[in-house]
């Protein structure tokens, strides 16, 4: 174990506050992703990259201290898909803003203990893990590269800078253009019939979609198409042929409406099925990192370990715990308040409320940071998971307000299911974070770090970031809106943020406590699911794990909108090409693999860029239009008519974006073969 950096300072006040500047901006750009495609991206490599081009200025900086800022700032990537259940509440008409401090309590206690829960899982799954945690090591690789204050590590961090700002001006740019000006389209759709069946297919053009199929490669990306060709080329085709169009709507719309309300359900079975699996997967591991980190802590007390390299305390955890679950009861207890009910009834909901949260949350802790060692943070299905958690904690609420008629109170209902909501919250929470942890700490094992000081950082930015999340929430509604849930009248619900998972939790919410959930089709997406992780063992089985299919990308290529999907697989087939193209101009395997390593930073470079572009725009643009529409102004303040016929404006938004994947892919390439 590496002890030479014990006299280098690790945690400095300028790194905090440069890991805190980071947070709030990359917290801000992946509410907004996660709002429009549902994912959200992984912002330790960029977040090095920045720290490495800043801290250079000072001639004491170092490796750790460069560690430590983008270990806090990784928590903006992670407290962010925070969004994948919150705005369920609004969706369901409970709330009509979002409250800041019940917000921020909840996001804040729920991501420290994220933190704490994958304390005792450092030593088996980051120190005597095999697993490949590829946002961790990528980012290792960064920092080591950049170290050394050398002409070569300089160029280094001047180039990621420079992939970064560049693909994020390329993508702010065309944003601007389409829900800016409005002189670009932003996608466009493909729609027939053959007999009674309706086909369509719709893509939009999104350079945040971009980058994320660049980040997911061509696995994910494959698996994608397996689900979008499932869903929109055989079941809308099927359904829309069988059932009727009562309201007579224009065949596109009938398309869309067969989707929401039939097969996007399948693909929610599928998403939790494969979730669970994962589940069951890595009960093993979970009990054995438990045991080892036990004796661990047996070593560290009687001296035998380096205590620069051991972990917060056992009594730093206790108290970091206690503190979290006294605020997660506060909050509880509040919420409670919204509703005349006995006190022994409110005081039931809070603590079954409270250990529903600690105890799911703890085990999606431990199998979401396996999970991101195995697949990378972006990767890891922490929606589908948070489904598994939305049902398990409507049955308890069930059975809650069954046995004390809760139900028959008005409001009753309603309530019950925004507490399942609100529960289900916290659980994520804790998951998103424990997904960040210990890739963190992958990265900070290889460069040398204080596990430490690593976990009190990502505590520091977990809090940070739930600052940014009401707020950013509050304009994003308030600007653009979610399906269903329009604050304004007459909004234009086209340019409506998607919030799918948000979608999803709510619908299962409230179809399981008012009986009307859509079972036939969530069944058949189970059933889908199993079928494709038995076919996904046989083909890794087969081909000796080279190839493989992952049921929860094809749950997700169901349940996505077209329009979101094929932008993604578009860049997950581009990124496939460069790779092949680098394997045929280099046949060393030493000198590819290099080259490889090279690649892939440069590529989460550029896509991290694209995203955050897009994502800040996406910001900056609903700030604008709450001003104009505070002061009386239009939806679309900064529109400009060309006078440009619409097939003119469509060939040329094609041309554009098309044109700009071309570009991309050549500034990728360009740093790599050198």
């Amino acid at each position: 174990m590496n002890t030479s950096n014990n006299s280098i300072r690790e945690m400095t006040l300028r790194g905090i506050i440069l890991g805190t500047l980071i947070t709030l901006v990359f917290t801000a750009s992946n509410v907004y992703l996660g709002l429009k495609v549902g994912m959200t991206f992984a912002s330790s490599i960029p977040a090095a990259v920045i720290s490495m081009a800043v801290l250079r200025m000072f001639k004491d900086s170092s490796i750790l201290e460069n560690n430590i800022v983008q270990t806090q700032a990784s928590a903006a990537g992670c407290i962010s898909s925070i969004i994948f259940v919150m705005p369920a509440m609004v969706m369901i008409g409970y709330w009509n803003d979002f409250p800041f401090w019940q917000t921020f309590l909840i996001c804040a206690a729920g991501g420290t203990l994220g933190v704490i829960f994958t304390v005792p899982l450092r030593y088996v799954m980051v120190v005597k893990s095999n697993l490949p945690y590829p946002e961790g090591v990528a980012a290792a690789v960064i920092l080591k590269t950049a170290d050394k204050k050398s002409s070569d590590g300089e160029s280094q961090a001047q180039s990621g800078v420079k992939l970064l700002a560049l693909g994020a001006g390329l993508s702010s740019v065309f944003t601007f253009c389409t829900s800016g000006l409005r002189i670009l389209v932003d996608g466009f759709t493909m729609t027939g019939k053959l007999g009674a069946a309706v086909f369509s297919l719709g893509t939009g053009y999104s350079f945040a979609l971009l980058g994320a199929g660049l980040l997911i490669g061509i696995g994910g990306g494959f698996s994608l198409l397996i689900g979008t060709v499932l869903c929109w080329a055989v079941g809308v085709p099927v359904l829309t042929s069988i059932l009727p169009n009562p309201d007579a709507l224009p065949i596109e719309d009938f398309s869309s409406v067969v989707w929401a309300t039939k097969l996007r359900f399948a693909g929610a079975g599928c998403i939790a099925i494969s979730a669970l699996w994962t589940l069951i997967v890595l009960i093993k591991p979970i009990i054995k990192g438990l045991i080892d980190s036990m004796e661990l802590a047996k070593e560290a007390k009687a001296g035998d370990i380096d205590s620069r390299f051991t972990d917060l305390s056992f009594k730093q955890m206790i108290i970091y715990t206690v503190v979290s679950i006294l605020i997660i009861c506060g909050v509880f207890y509040k919420f409670t308040t919204n509703i005349d009910i006995p006190a022994l009834w409110a005081w039931s909901f809070v603590i079954l409320g409270t250990l529903l949260a600690v105890l799911i949350g703890f085990l999606l802790a431990a199998s979401c940071g396996y999970m991101a060692g195995l697949i990378g943070s972006s990767s890891s299905p922490i929606s589908g998971i948070t489904i598994i958690s939305v049902v398990v904690i409507s049955l308890s609420y069930l059975l809650l307000s069954g046995a004390q008629g809760i139900f028959n109170i008005e409001g009753g209902r309603d309530f019950v299911t925004a507490f399942t909501l609100f529960t289900a919250t916290v659980v994520n929470a804790t998951a998103c974070i424990s997904n960040d942890n210990l890739q963190d700490l992958k990265t900070g094992q290889l460069v040398g770090a204080s596990p430490k000081h690593q976990q009190v950082a990502l505590i520091i930015g977990t809090i940070i970031g739930a600052f940014v999340i009401a707020p950013v929430l509050e304009l994003l509604y308030n600007s653009y809106g979610f399906p269903g849930a329009m604050p304004r009248e007459h909004m234009d619900p086209n340019l409506a943020l998607n919030a799918p998972q948000a979608t999803l939790m709510a619908s299962i919410a409230k179809g399981i406590f008012n009986h009307h959930l859509e079972w036939t089709y969530i069944i058949v997406g189970l059933i889908l699911g199993a079928v494709i992780i038995v076919l996904n063992l046989f083909i890794k089985k087969v081909t000796k794990g080279k190839m493989f299919v992952a049921p929860l990308a094809v749950g997700l290529g169901i349940y996505l909108p077209s329009s979101v999907n094929v932008v993604i697989i578009i860049g997950s087939i581009a990124s496939y090409f460069i790779v092949r193209s680098l394997k045929r101009k280099f046949t060393d395997k030493a000198q590819l693999q290099e080259k490889l390593s090279v690649l892939d930073s440069r590529n989460n470079l550029m896509a991290a860029g694209l995203i955050v572009g897009e994502s800040l725009m996406g910001v900056i643009m609903a700030l604008v239009l709450t001003v104009s529409i505070s002061a009386g102004g239009s939806d679309a303040p900064l529109a400009i008519d060309l006078g440009l016929n619409s097939s003119v404006i469509a060939v040329l938004s094609f041309v554009i974006f098309f044109g700009g994947l071309a570009y991309v892919l050549r500034k990728i390439v360009a740093g790599t073969s050198k």
